[in-house]
């Protein structure tokens, strides 16, 4: 065997090892003729390691009803498949079990009835029985540290933090991952800059941490530092540590660097080639991915679902309609997956950004599942950009039947805004009322000398909100005599011209461009990223002002990137 040509399957088998055992330990189980309690709880935890944790309580349950001792490793087991599945009824009968049996003494154990009801997101009961513990170790503190912040508690992990005698690395990876978790991506920062600080050594854990957040931010001065603490650190062989640096690249805009990064890694596995592939897709540059698929395939990797889903999505970005049925069909015979509701409304998407409301239609009527909500709107989405004004109040009310999440009732609202149809919006206004809807506010963040600004829309805290809408206004003057018209369609609100500009001129994306342009220098290259989608006024005047300004900006939305340069917009307009 040639190392150079076979290396790659031999990886993949050895990261696959566990799931294997697991499985032999199962086959062997059930050929058993005779099984003790030692098999059966055994065969109990190869379920629940291997994802079957639903199997794994059924039988537990059996178990017990049988009379059997048990014992803190099947219990063990029993509270991990709780916690996965979020089975606070089933962790609780496990935690009366431990109690009856008097395990209550057993520090590990007891860190696993914490775990489990903070993953339940009953972060009272966690506290209670971590108060009522005489003993507290720092693991027990980090379970803690993990389960605030799991439950949206960011403040009071912070707090908890600061509060330990002892910590380790496990207890700065619990507040770094979990601030990540909440969106707190600046604060994880920080707290990495610390840990560095006070002399505390990075482990894998918090390598891979930090890139999201850098990757989630698009930090890149950030990302490229860790990226060469991971290379001093020796970790840049370890593949889940390469798959978040092409990730980070990717959502910087740096498709170059991603490509570079995956060509460098020794050994590769599926995510690695599906991070590429995904990366190529939201940069619009769907021919790159399909050949990346290709090459994927000859190299003799299987794609696995979420690999198709990128691939279909890079397809929908850029309007490659008969690969996107190519990809899909491959998916189905080919390598025979059955296509789950995000792969069906990635073909609505793909039909509809291309225009072919009909057979996008069509292809809903035909889905053998039942439809949801997700994809109703991608559909209601493609029939607004077409100003197809039947259909979109067709699917509207489709949609709004199925209770969406807030960015339909927006969307559907923006579009009767529109048309001028302020009864439509009145309509769809008093039902996000009625339902308890709120509007996701829009943010945009840029990174200036590693710090991480974010603006809200309408938003007048940030301290040079002033001087940026002051250099906004005067670009805005420049851009009318080459051609620039203020798109107040876009402003949903029956409100005089001049207030729609001024509304326009508020929004986040404007001005974290505004910041970037006074407070780098000419030439540099700027980048954003924003929660939503761009709007269309947004895309016109980030279009004018590389080209006034000779800046190129890298704007990354919740649906792909936009790469502007000398007045054009790598996307195309199709987005």
């Amino acid at each position: 065997m040639i190392w150079t040509v076979h290396g790659l399957r031999y990886k993949k088998w050895k990261v696959n090892v566990k799931r294997s055992v697991t499985c032999s330990t199962i086959n062997l189980f059930n050929k058993m003729l005779q099984r003790n309690y030692f098999s059966w709880a055994k065969h109990i935890s190869s379920l629940v390691n291997q994802g079957e944790g639903r199997k794994g309580l059924f039988l537990f349950h059996q178990l017990h009803k049988s009379g059997v001792d048990i014992t803190e490793f099947l219990l063990s087991a029993v509270l991990k498949a709780c916690g996965r599945l979020q089975a606070l009824d089933e962790g609780r009968g496990a935690h009366s079990i431990i109690l009856k049996y008097g395990f209550n003494r057993d520090m590990v154990l007891m860190t696993s009835v914490v775990d489990m009801y903070s993953k339940c997101t009953c972060i009272e009961e966690a506290h209670q029985i971590f108060h009522e513990m005489p003993e507290k170790d720092v693991v027990l503190m980090n379970g803690m540290i993990a389960g605030l912040c799991r439950c949206g508690l960011a403040s009071d992990a912070i707090g908890f933090f600061y509060g330990m005698t002892r910590r380790d690395v496990a207890s700065w990876n619990s507040l770094i991952s979990g601030l990540a978790q909440n969106g707190n991506g600046g604060k994880a920062l920080f707290f990495f800059k610390n840990m560095r600080l006070e002399g505390e050594k990075a482990d894998l854990t918090t390598m891979i941490s930090v890139l999201s957040v850098c990757a989630d931010l698009a930090a890149l001065v950030n990302g490229k530092q860790i990226h060469g603490l991971v290379i001093s650190h020796g970790f840049e062989l370890y593949i889940p540590v390469g798959n978040a640096i092409i990730d980070m690249y990717a959502k910087s805009g740096c498709m170059e660097d991603a490509n570079q990064s995956f060509d460098n890694m020794p050994i590769k596995n599926i995510i690695s080639w599906t991070s590429l592939i995904v990366g190529y897709g939201k940069h619009g540059l769907g021919r790159e991915a399909l050949r990346t698929f290709d090459q994927m395939e000859l190299k003799g990797f299987v794609p696995n679902q979420i690999t198709f889903l990128g691939t279909l999505s890079a397809c929908s970005h850029s309007g490659l309609v008969q690969e996107g049925w190519k990809i899909f069909d491959s998916m189905i015979h080919t390598y025979s997956l059955k296509p789950t509701m995000e792969h069906y409304t990635c073909m609505v998407d793909l039909l509809g950004r291309a225009g072919q409301l009909r057979e996008a239609h069509e292809f809903i009527n035909g889905m053998p599942v039942e439809t949801d909500a997700k994809l109703w709107t991608a559909f209601l989405s493609s029939c607004c950009f077409h100003m197809n004004v039947e259909l979109t109040k067709s699917v509207g009310d489709k949609v709004l039947e199925l209770k969406p999440q807030a960015g339909a009732y927006m969307l559907l609202s923006n579009f009767y805004g529109l048309i001028r149809d302020w009864e439509g919006v009145a309509k769809v206004r008093r039902l996000m009322l009625d339902r308890g809807i709120r509007k996701e506010n829009a943010c945009t963040w840029i990174e200036i000398n590693r710090r991480v600004h974010a603006f809200e829309s309408g938003d007048r805290s940030h301290p040079l909100y002033k001087e940026i809408c002051n250099y906004l206004e005067g670009l805005i003057k420049r851009m009318r005599s080459h051609g620039y018209v203020p798109n107040t369609n876009m402003v949903a609100q029956n409100v005089d011209e001049h207030l729609k500009e001024e509304i326009l001129l508020g929004h986040s994306e404007k001005l974290a461009i505004g910041l970037g342009l006074i407070r780098t220098p000419p030439g540099t290259r700027i980048v954003i990223v924003k929660n939503l989608r761009v709007c269309a006024d947004c895309h016109t005047i980030t279009r004018f002002i590389s080209e006034i300004e000779g800046r190129e900006i890298v704007a990354r939305d919740a649906s792909r990137f936009h790469q502007f340069k000398g007045g054009i917009c790598s996307c195309g307009n199709h987005w």
